[in-house]
């Protein structure tokens, strides 16, 4: 369990979980807002389960949740927003599943003004009825899902409710015996909402950069779309396992972004990831071809090794996010 003590009316000291060896962080300021979103009346049929007011009533909808942490003594040059994946919420960078403080914790220690959102539709921000607002239903996954397709299981059949009868990867660094835990963050999500999430993220990224976007999964999409719509602002990007690629055709909109492609463990042994790696690399060729560079960093070459496509909340992923800030710092982007 964090606690928060108040020590001077602008400072906040964060202190890491009793098990973890953390030093505690000083804060600046935090707090949350809102970005994003538009009112829609429903003119025809009223929503199902809406209390009040039938067809006609008024609703507040695509807004976006984000919570920022300040640090005292700010070492990163701009602000580091991080951006999650699908079915998932900023939740996945705070806490591990197994109790240890999570790349928020991390990044904020690093002296970077962190901020850390749920994205349109997912978490604090909340969702909208179908098919009045949103086009289609939420998809729901299995708890079995991330198990099996995101490479901490062997595939199919490996999961399993008793840890010691769930079939890992050999060498995962996935905490098994929490995977109950990691689940219970798993939220429904849509893939035909894309345009609401790129509006409010790009809202964020108008709002309070230039800054670093490090994006996950799902995410990697909205990234690289709002840095080539705003290059001035988005000043590097890491994409931590992403699906999906930029505009090709806007490819050199990032020719002066810095980009960091992170993968983990097992791609070669996977029907899926090594085609999604495949694309990914295309589009950054474009890139490159279009006179700006990146950085791909396949964990295991350099010898960290038993890492799934959710590499920020397992054991060793304190290690991770040092290979992310290393590379941040060569880029020029903290301060001394």
């Amino acid at each position: 369990m964090k606690r928060w003590i108040v020590s001077v009316p602008i400072v906040l000291l964060l202190l890491a979980s009793a098990a973890s060896a953390q030093a505690p962080l000083t804060l600046k300021s935090m707090g949350s807002f809102y970005v994003g979103g538009r009112e829609v009346r429903v003119t025809d049929a009223p929503i199902k389960g809406q209390r009040g007011r039938g067809a006609g009533s008024l609703h507040q909808v695509e807004q976006m949740y984000v919570q920022y942490f300040i640090p005292q003594d700010q070492r990163g040059a701009l602000p580091l927003l991080l951006w999650h994946g699908g079915a998932l919420t900023g939740a996945v960078y705070e806490t591990t599943p197994d109790g240890r403080p999570g790349w928020l914790n991390y990044f904020v220690g690093k002296g970077w003004a962190v901020y850390n959102a749920d994205a349109m539709s997912g978490g604090r921000a909340g969702w909208a009825a179908y098919p009045q607002v949103f086009r289609s239903a939420p998809i729901f996954l299995p708890k079995e899902h991330a198990f099996e397709r995101y490479r901490i299981g062997t595939g199919p059949g490996s999961y399993h409710k008793d840890p010691d009868r769930m079939k890992l990867k050999p060498g995962s660094q996935f905490p098994a015996e929490a995977y109950d835990e990691f689940a219970k963050q798993g939220v429904p999500y849509w893939t035909t909402n894309d345009e609401a999430t790129i509006r409010a993220y790009t809202e964020l990224v108008d709002k309070v950069c230039p800054c670093v976007v490090l994006v996950h999964s799902q995410s990697g999409l909205f990234g690289q779309v709002i840095a080539q719509a705003r290059p001035d602002k988005i000043k590097a990007l890491v994409l931590v396992e992403p699906v999906g690629t930029g505009n090709p055709k806007l490819a050199a909109n990032l020719k002066d972004t810095p980009i960091l492609a992170l993968y983990g463990d097992y791609i070669d042994e996977d029907p899926r990831w090594p085609r999604l790696l495949a694309h990914n690399l295309w589009f950054l060729e474009l890139v490159r071809e279009a006179g700006g560079r990146y950085d791909l960093i396949e964990l295991p070459q350099i010898g960290i090794k038993g890492n799934s496509h959710m590499m920020m909340v397992e054991k060793n992923s304190d290690q991770i996010a040092g290979v992310i800030q290393d590379w941040l710092v060569r880029q020029g982007l903290t301060r001394p």
